[in-house]
């Protein structure tokens, strides 16, 4: 008994100096994450326009998110459909890029620099330019479909087209994802690639047998991140809805974002909709908390079943 107690010393100083080395990490993640997160979930149960004090008023900004709010769903549609659509077409699209440039003998840094230049651009300077490139009157784009009798669909200014647009503005931006694709397609052993060629493998066999398998865990940072980035999308919809209704902005002027008819409306539009121009807290802390909730489960669902990404490569 007499070895107990500088045994138990010895692990409370051990306790202590791993606490103080973790104390920035701790502090840190109270102070901006721990606690605004609690407050959000308090004031999602009250009345609070950020002047008077928050009055509790139970379920009744759940009820009207929920039930009563037009505007709810349809952003939640548009949400999810980008999170569905729009990351997996910039996945596989920077996937594609990336086995493409890695397979060209020469000119590489030429179009690496070329496919990366696009994500430097400022979001809303891009966005900018797309919508006046896709404007279905004087744009471009649709100058050119016209003059090889194609069909001239209305882009931003069209309800049916307002999210492929978006779609195609970030796929242009596809350079980081190319980068890190690239890196990983490097790093895998070419001695798999030899080996299978000996074996009669074919190009999709070695693609799906070798190529997915390594690059695996960077496909699944690429899908995460791009989950994350889909939940908190608002520049670029916003000013595309702005800019195709005619809205150029300035201060006092009143806008609906959503146009063309909530097609580019998203729940973190909605959130500084409700919050910093209604002043209506307690029902943007509801929206905020949903969109948290959906960005944990989707990540969740993601890391659980990471293997269905090579499934069938195993």
């Amino acid at each position: 008994m007499t070895g107990a107690h500088p045994l138990r010393s010895k692990r409370r100083r051990s306790a202590l100096r791993t606490a103080a080395f973790l104390s920035p990490w701790l502090i840190g993640f109270a102070v901006f994450f721990l606690y605004p997160l609690l407050s959000t979930v308090y004031f999602s149960f009250t009345r609070y326009d950020g002047f008077r004090q928050p009055a509790f008023n139970g379920l009744d900004n759940w009820s009207y998110v929920f039930t009563d709010y037009p505007l709810f769903w349809p952003a939640m549609r548009n949400t999810l459909w980008l999170v569905l659509v729009m990351v997996t077409c910039r996945v596989a699209f920077g996937l594609g890029i990336g086995l493409l440039i890695t397979k060209i003998k020469t000119g590489t840094g030429v179009f690496r620099t070329l496919f990366y230049l696009p994500y430097l651009a400022p979001p809303v300077a891009a966005t900018l330019a797309f919508v006046f490139l896709l404007n279905p009157g004087t744009g471009p784009v649709n100058t050119l479909l016209d003059a090889v009798g194609l069909p001239t669909p209305g882009w931003f200014t069209d309800a049916d087209w307002s999210k492929p647009a978006l779609t195609a503005l970030a796929l242009w931006g596809v350079g980081d994802l190319m980068v890190i694709f690239m890196a990983a397609l490097l790093d895998v052993p070419k001695e798999q690639y030899e080996a299978a060629e000996l074996d009669g493998a074919g190009a999709w066999a070695r693609f799906r047998h070798i190529t997915l398998p390594n690059i695996s865990p960077i496909i699944m940072f690429a899908v995460v991140t791009g989950v994350i980035q889909a939940m908190q999308y608002y520049a670029q919809p916003l000013v595309a809805g702005k800019v195709a209704a005619g809205v150029i902005g300035g201060s006092g002027q009143q806008f609906e974002p959503g146009y063309p008819d909530k097609s580019t409306l998203t729940l973190p539009q909605l959130v500084y909709n409700l919050g910093f121009q209604r002043f209506d807290y307690g029902t943007a802390c509801v929206v905020a908390l949903v969109l948290f909730a959906l960005s944990m489960a989707f990540t969740a669902l993601l890391m659980r079943r990471r293997g269905g990404l090579i499934g069938a490569g195993e």
